[in-house]
């Protein structure tokens, strides 16, 4: 039923992707103009997406599974997506024609941000504490599995749903003792706010027990299967914006400030700068290049979502991620 009511609307995807001139690519980002979205329009300011036939416009996104419905419906041809949110939501609708093609976070950014001065450095010290949680936030969807890996008592834990724009304020003035989030980013806008770093204990999921990818590019697989030169020509785009922003970061920058103005150059930069140290360029990524995934990793996170999550229909990774569109040139190497 899902399947047939967006073929209409994949339709219109599939006929513009076939025509020869620059094929109008819209993007869905999961987030806000910030610092690791400026590989995308470093891609579009350095021509590799020209250079693919491409003329991809990126809009901005409320949060990790934001982009997951857009490209589902064939709103979006391509999106950026919490690929542990896309496994829940292709078991809640099955035969939604999305999957991911190439893994960007190989080390997920879930983490709990709290403050020592509030007594937050460690799992076990979010009981009998408040957690902030922006309802859609990817990081918030990991929170059970993180819970079960540190057994935390989560009734001794009063979340408090809180907004994205509320988020970093309410721990700023410690009206939450923690909050969940992505960690170059809350960190960063907590420091923005007068909090002290030496004052900020950042709890990364990845380095307590979660085995789990973090956002990877989605996309809509009816026109994928009409399209695979332009999706790999993107995923090539992409590649080679990433790998642009990591030898130069503060021009990386200047791509990212032309399409946000207000954005402060310096910090976002500095968020830059810790996605890729921590998520991005991993050893893993550096050894294999950027996009792919570990097979026995996945099967393991698959694992570790079942620990929490009861699936309704058997769970299978080729559902989830398929590596059929990466390059083969070598383009994902990132030296």
């Amino acid at each position: 039923m899902f399947h047939r009511i967006l073929a209409a609307a994949a339709a219109s995807l599939v006929m513009a992707g076939s025509a020869p001139a620059q094929t109008a690519l819209p993007f869905a980002l999961d987030w806000v103009f910030e610092g690791p979205s400026a590989p995308y329009f470093a891609a579009i300011d350095n021509g590799h997406f020209a250079a693919e036939g491409l003329d991809v416009t990126v809009t901005a996104g409320q949060g990790s599974l934001d982009a997951i419905p857009k490209v589902a419906s064939g709103a979006y041809p391509v999106g950026f997506a919490d690929i542990n949110s896309l496994v829940r939501f292709l078991d809640q609708n099955p035969g939604a024609p999305v999957i991911s093609v190439m893994m960007i976070y190989d080390k997920p950014p879930f983490a709990i941000v709290g403050r020592k001065s509030l007594g937050i450095t460690g799992p076990k010290d979010l009981e009998g504490r408040i957690l902030g949680a922006p309802p859609p936030d990817g990081a918030w969807a990991q929170f059970p599995a993180f819970a079960s890996a540190n057994g935390l008592d989560v009734a001794a834990i009063t979340v408090e749903p809180v907004g994205f724009p509320t988020r970093e304020p309410m721990l700023a003035e410690g009206r939450v003792d923690a909050v969940t989030g992505f960690s170059f980013s809350v960190f960063l806008n907590l420091k923005r706010l007068g909090v002290p770093p030496e004052d900020i204990s950042v709890i990364l999921m990845a380095d307590h027990g979660v085995d789990l990818y973090g956002n990877a590019i989605i996309v809509n697989t009816e026109f994928a299967a009409a399209n695979p030169e332009v999706v790999t020509g993107f995923l090539r785009a992409v590649a080679n914006g990433w790998r642009d922003v990591i030898a130069d970061p503060a021009a990386g920058i200047e791509s990212l400030v032309a399409r946000n103005p207000a954005a402060d150059a310096a910090l976002e930069r500095e968020r830059l700068e810790l996605a890729i140290a921590a998520n991005v360029a991993t050893d893993w990524v550096k050894a294999n290049g950027i996009g792919n995934i570990d097979p026995a990793r996945m099967e393991r996170a698959i694992a570790q979502i079942r620990e929490t999550y009861a699936f309704t229909n058997e769970p299978d990774a080729a559902l989830y991620f398929t590596d059929a569109y990466l390059p083969t040139d070598g383009s994902l190497m990132l030296k």
